[in-house]
């Protein structure tokens, strides 16, 4: 594996880059290439069912949002919203009988699910870290030592989290689907044709990873929130606990967007030896959430990025490139 990600890493430099990456659906892949996306799934009947749509991303629309920190949470927010609307797809063919007896309350289901899941992740990962460092420490008023305390209880429910999901039916099919974005995305990265064949001899971790990235987020909100509550600190005097919920929350696109630059810049100067290391943790850490697919599982995946390049793909054909969408 290590001898793998060295020969990857000492050819990067000599690739072009191109905007290409996805994400697992339910029992499929969504691939993302320039222009388009295309979401690929295996309907109850063995079929692969596919959805190939123009995509046009806000920074290729508004080009001052494609400034280092902003794009990062442009990125974010369309990966976010992008997701649900491909989950949601995957499941109307994985389970049609539900989409045929659901239809009509759809759109209020997406913008609930929405909803509930920015609640849920907020309370998860920013209320509950900051509500047990408060209660076990009586750090409030030094920036430093509190938000590492909070930092760290904040990675230990994110790996628990992946682990406790990884040990669902459902999750470990998706992990599958996860790992076969990855081969394919590697088969494509390294100018190979885009069979099974080709992509089972890829791993299933890739350092542009969304859960990589996730996992430098982390890190950047510890250093982050101790300058922001350092700040604070100095020109009020204190910082409760509700003025670093505020706080913090409404600086989780700086953090994001941060978070996301240091991943770009990463990909593209891997053979540094520091950034090596700094990137290993997120690939330890897709241990978790990816797993090696069936051949089946890559076939879904190969047809996503086959239909999303549709007539384009020949022009890519043969070449190496560097895939640069967090997937």
């Amino acid at each position: 594996m290590n001898r793998f990600f060295s020969n990857h890493i000492a050819v990067l430099l000599s690739k072009s880059s191109i905007l290409v990456g996805g994400q697992a659906v339910i029992e499929g892949v969504m691939m993302r290439v320039p222009g388009f996306i295309s979401t690929a799934v295996r309907d109850p009947n063995g079929n692969i069912v596919t959805n190939r749509q123009e995509f046009n991303t806000l920074i290729n629309q508004y080009s001052y949002l494609n400034v280092p920190i902003v794009r990062g949470a442009v990125s974010l927010f369309e990966a976010m919203k992008l997701g649900f609307r491909t989950l949601q797809w995957s499941a109307d063919i994985s389970f049609p009988e539900d989409k045929s007896q659901n239809r009509w309350y759809t759109p209020i289901i997406d913008w609930v699910m929405t909803i509930v899941s920015i609640v849920f992740a907020l309370s998860l990962f920013v209320f509950l870290p900051l509500g047990l460092t408060s209660w076990v420490s009586s750090t409030d008023q030094n920036p430093m030592i509190y938000n590492s305390i909070s930092g760290s209880i904040r990675i230990l429910i994110f790996l628990a989290y992946l682990y406790l999901i990884s040990k669902t039916k459902e999750a470990s099919r998706l992990f599958q689907y996860h790992g076969a974005e990855h081969k394919v995305v590697y088969t494509f990265e390294n100018g190979d044709d885009l069979t099974v064949q080709n992509s089972n001899q890829y791993p299933t971790q890739h350092p542009r990873c969304g859960t990589s990235f996730m996992f430098i987020v982390m890190f950047v909100a510890i250093m982050t929130f101790i300058v922001i509550d350092t700040i604070f600190i100095s020109i009020f005097g204190e910082i409760t606990l509700i003025n670093r919920l505020i706080m913090h929350i409404l600086f989780i696109p700086l953090v994001s967007g941060i978070g996301y630059e240091f991943l770009k810049f990463s990909s593209k100067h891997q053979d540094k030896t520091l950034l090596k290391y700094l990137i290993k943790p997120g690939l330890w850490l897709q241990n978790i959430t990816t797993s090696s697919p069936d051949d089946e599982q890559l076939e879904v995946a190969l047809e996503a990025l086959t239909s999303a390049f549709g007539d384009s793909l020949e022009k890519y054909r043969g070449k190496e490139h560097i895939a640069e969408a967090i997937g």
